[in-house]
């Protein structure tokens, strides 16, 4: 499953932004996959912090194999040891661990999740352990589908915007300038910041000084 948009939400882009509606033009449709459960969506996300995504694939196969359907029932029978084994650090098992033994006790509402407001929502996945607020933000765009997600966090929109509008530096309130331009599709100007930022358009560049450019 993709994230979902059309015409609706590119169409207002291009109005409200001509130069990324040339962005949209150039690139057309963007197929990012989502996650359709909300458990094993953020075990995922957690499985995958400072990783490659070869690294958090091969990780996420093994504990499909051997646990089949991720949830908290298997995660919490599993433990550490067996968490650990399928090739993430301590420290993940434990968040993992806790993750589960919250949701499984009813400590940690998850269904509530869909129900909340963005804000609320983010602040709640990010009071658990080893999820902090981009990734929250994550979540709730690639499975919780929220159509308005714009996180300043995140290197990659912020590179996206710099060789989109030639900035050298995006500081917060620049990029809350962008954030009122799109509302409320943000979610979808940042797969299109994405696909720039990871080359999606020959030529393009990136306009911040070379020693202060982080990947």
């Amino acid at each position: 499953m993709y994230f979902s948009y059309g015409e609706t939400e590119t169409e207002y882009l291009k109005r409200r932004d001509p130069r990324l509606g040339e962005i949209i033009g150039k690139i057309g449709h963007v197929d990012r996959e989502t996650d359709t459960d909300l458990f094993s969506s953020v075990v995922h996300h957690i499985i995958g912090q400072q990783i490659s995504t070869k690294a958090q694939a091969t990780i996420w196969a093994r504990m499909q194999a051997q646990l089949g359907e991720v949830n908290a029932e298997g995660i919490s029978a599993a433990g550490i040891d067996t968490l650990q084994a399928f090739g993430m650090t301590f420290r993940k098992a434990e968040y993992i661990k806790d993750f589960a033994e919250k949701v499984k006790t009813g400590e940690f509402a998850l269904q509530e999740i869909s129900r909340l407001p963005d804000n609320e929502a983010i602040q709640a996945l990010a009071s658990l352990k080893g999820i902090g607020v981009w990734t929250a933000e994550m979540i709730l765009l690639f499975c919780l589908q929220r159509p308005d997600i714009f996180s300043f966090d995140d290197l990659a929109i912020q590179r996206g915007l710099r060789m989109v509008y030639h900035h050298r530096k995006i500081d917060r309130k620049l990029f809350e300038k962008y954030r009122r331009r799109f509302s409320p599709y943000c979610s979808v100007a940042s797969l299109y910041l994405w696909a720039v930022a990871g080359g999606a358009i020959p030529g393009m560049k990136d306009y911040a000084p070379e020693k202060n450019r982080r990947k």
